[in-house]
């Protein structure tokens, strides 16, 4: 038989001997690993890469077209206005570019059954597809020449197509948006990006309105110029400066900002490219006197931007503070429990140090037993950590759908408790391995 194998029938039969004091240490373990696992996974699933191995690639390109105030500004507004917008979308040296603007619709679909409804719009350029990785079930995007020529295409999402056709294949179908018929070219894959990483602005995160960019994605898609044409009047200005537009939502001649803007730029030096070209257009632009603040441009990648947005809710982070906190109240109390439990076996431990143990192979017997308490600990935390997500499930949160435990986290949850529980066994091992065998067994 191994050592291993001797430390383990010991540690189980020492357990089993002290039921009620493995129960309270179990227990300790499996509240605080819940706890702290179940806001770590809304934490990590919030604040994960939600485009791995293309979000290096994208970037975010701000230039500031608003006025110079009484207070100078520090950073840029987070929209662009139509003309720095288009002008970017047209000059600028990147691999693919995407413009983007959302507006509420009223969509049907002629000889469905389903009743008119109330949605929201996409409207982009073609390049969106590729650059954002947008998985198609049936049907193609659109092409660069579909944008130019405004054509009246559009893609739908795949919640869309089952409730307007049932899911069947529905590339050649018409839906109608307002007042203007448009032929569906491609049906989405169940897709729900989080957030909405293409949506992302304003800062609204700051003040816990998340559902923006943790809802479902956009249900209709048309080039970009196409939904100017069709959905004129109903797009939203977010910050305007001089005259306002007599019509809102007519803003392509006016001074707001509404649009955003994604560039992709594959390498170091594609970047820098672009970064001369943004100098160069806002000293271009400044010498024409429309942009009156030039050092105000920024080129932030993916991460780098929903970082400044802070895309994590405040109460998420703090919860997560908290959750730790928490763990680590359990595992101080983990170690006077497991410190009593090895004290109370002192005379047990001088007779196995008088027999030939040395104190290495104590300190292993008693690690052995903490880490089956680590063990124990984790699989009930497990449950509690399903328990927690299950509960968030149920709140109104824009992300709760979100929420399950991935294998990576899983791994985490028991990885994490093994060894909280084996740091708070240190203390109390090295005690016990550190008792004098024979003062204990004269008091015996």
């Amino acid at each position: 038989m191994s050592l291993f194998s001797y430390y383990l029938q010991q540690g189980i039969r020492s357990l089993r001997r002290t039921p009620v004091l493995t129960g309270l240490m179990v227990l300790s373990i499996a509240v605080g690993i819940g706890a702290s696992m179940t806001t770590l996974t809304v934490m990590h699933l919030l604040s994960g890469d939600p485009l791995p191995g293309r979000s290096q690639h994208l970037y975010y390109p701000q230039v500031d077209a608003s006025p110079r105030g009484e207070k100078a500004r520090k950073e840029p507004l987070d929209m662009l206005d139509y003309t720095s917008a288009v002008d970017l979308w047209r000059e600028g040296p990147a691999e693919r570019k995407a413009l983007i603007s959302e507006s509420p619709i009223k969509l049907s679909a002629p000889g469905s059954a389903a009743p008119a409804s109330i949605s929201r719009l996409l409207s982009t350029t073609a390049d969106f597809f590729p650059m954002f990785q947008v998985p198609m079930a049936y049907g193609t995007g659109w092409s660069s020449e579909d944008d130019e020529r405004r054509a009246r295409v559009a893609v739908i999402s795949w919640d869309l197509n089952q409730r307007l056709f049932g899911g069947k294949d529905s590339v050649g179908q018409m839906l109608r948006i307002r007042d203007s018929d448009v032929r569906i070219i491609g049906v989405l894959k169940p897709w729900r990006p989080a957030p909405l990483y293409y949506r992302v602005a304003g800062g609204r995160f700051a003040q816990g309105d998340t559902a923006d960019f943790y809802g479902p994605p956009q249900e209709v898609m048309v080039p970009f110029f196409t939904g100017l044409q069709i959905n004129a009047g109903h797009f939203q200005q977010f910050t305007c400066w001089g005259d306002l537009p007599e019509k809102p939502g007519h803003l392509e001649n006016t001074n707001c900002v509404w649009l955003q803007q994604w560039v992709q730029l594959d390498t170091p030096a594609q970047v820098a490219s672009y970064e001369q070209f943004l100098q160069s257009y806002v000293q271009q632009q400044n010498q024409l006197g429309r942009i009156s603040q030039p050092e105000l441009a920024r080129l932030r990648s993916l991460m780098q931007w929903l970082d400044f947005n802070g895309v994590v809710p405040r109460d998420v982070r703090l919860q997560a503070w908290m959750a730790l906190a928490f763990l680590g109240i359990c595992l101080f109390n983990t170690i006077g429990l497991l410190l009593a439990k090895f004290l109370r076996r002192t005379g047990e431990i001088g007779v196995l140090r008088a027999l030939g143990a040395t104190r290495g192979m104590i300190f292993k017997q008693c690690l052995t037993e903490a880490a089956l308490i680590g063990l124990a600990g984790g699989l009930a935390g497990l449950l509690l950590t399903l328990f927690g997500l299950w509960s968030v499930r149920q709140q109104p949160l824009a992300y709760a759908d979100m929420m399950q435990l991935d294998l990576r986290m899983l791994g985490f949850t028991l990885l994490a408790a093994i060894t909280t529980t084996l740091l708070a066994g240190l203390l109390p091992a090295l005690r016990a391995a550190c008792i004098d065998p024979a003062l204990q067994i004269k008091a015996l």
